[in-house]
């Protein structure tokens, strides 16, 4: 039985639950985030001070909560032309896909991640991607991340799991699943101190978080929490895989 993990956690609404979703499962729990030069870069900031306050208010996971890594990934941002690593407006090109697709950003997200994994002896990798309510990443997909999966066993000749909670949720039940998790508490962390959107803006405190309120990642998050707080999400976390544990 795997009991130990490895979380991706950008400071994130997503992978905040997903560090939840992880503490409420696993005997140990790492984190690691990544530094590619992202407009956004606030969210390192997040990330540390999410990390302090879980280990300060919620008692029981922070015996389970170990190191954090960050690793310097300023390459990717060098050879990336997006508009989450350089200052371009968010729109569709000419591919189909938004100027804030990074090009193999979670495929070496997870290559790094599967790095630090066999060093320290993490059996499990948690991300926060979802192809149910999200803007087109094709590194996203549940399909491209099960082949990784492989690919990863068999580079590093042991089996890797890869792990992603969220996958068949929508935004709205992404927050009902925290809630689930952490109850009101949690909400409010996420809400306050997580941070999403595109542009790094965090000037004004909405009902959903901060942010511009304009960007994609600022409209999917403003349209799920107003669908929580409404009880209208269709989707539910106690979706197969996505059982919350005692």
């Amino acid at each position: 039985m795997h009991d130990t993990a490895l979380v991706l956690f950008s400071g994130g609404q997503d992978s905040t639950t997903c560090l939840a979703w992880a503490l409420q499962r696993y005997r140990h729990v790492e984190t690691i985030g990544f530094d590619y030069g992202q407009r956004h870069a606030v969210e390192l900031e997040c990330r540390t001070t999410v990390l302090e306050r879980l280990r300060a208010e919620f008692p029981s996971w922070a015996q389970r909560l170990g190191t954090d890594h960050l690793l310097d990934l300023s390459l990717l941002g060098q050879v990336s032309d997006t508009a989450l690593t350089q200052p371009k407006a968010i729109e569709l090109a000419a591919s189909g896909l938004p100027t804030t697709f990074v090009p193999g950003r979670n495929l070496l997200f997870f290559t790094f991640a599967a790095t630090i994994a066999f060093r320290r002896g993490l059996a499990v990798l948690v991300g926060g991607m979802c192809e149910t309510d999200y803007s087109g990443y094709p590194d996203c997909r549940d399909n491209t991340l099960k082949a990784l999966q492989v690919a990863l066993s068999l580079g590093l000749a042991t089996p890797v799991v890869i792990e992603t909670p969220l996958m068949w949720l929508d935004k709205a039940a992404t927050w009902v699943l925290a809630q689930q998790l952490g109850g009101p508490e949690l909400i409010e962390l996420i809400r306050k101190e997580t941070h999403t959107c595109y542009l790094g803006e965090r000037g004004e405190l909405h009902p959903w978080g901060y942010g511009c309120g304009r960007c994609p990642a600022c409209e999917l998050r403003r349209r799920g929490y107003e669908a929580f707080v409404g009880g209208s999400s269709p989707a539910h976390p106690s979706a197969p895989g996505n059982e919350v544990a005692p």
